[in-house]
């Protein structure tokens, strides 16, 4: 029987990287989920001030292994 994998949406944000706001989404969310597999980023966003980027943003789907 082949796994099951479920998706689910997440948000995380970073003062260092879009990188950075990645490994943390995984590294947060695998306090809750087990089986992780994959993030797909699906979109990137940075809040500027004082024409300075002061948060990297991502919008991703973690994959996970269902039991």
């Amino acid at each position: 029987m082949s796994d099951m994998l479920k998706v689910i949406e997440i948000l995380a944000e970073s003062d260092q990287s879009w990188e950075d706001a990645a490994a943390k989404a995984v590294e947060h969310a695998s306090k809750t989920l087990h089986g992780i597999k994959s993030l797909y980023i699906k979109n990137m966003e940075a809040k500027v001030e004082d024409n300075k980027i002061v948060k990297y943003r991502i919008n991703g789907q973690i994959s996970f292994l269902l039991d």
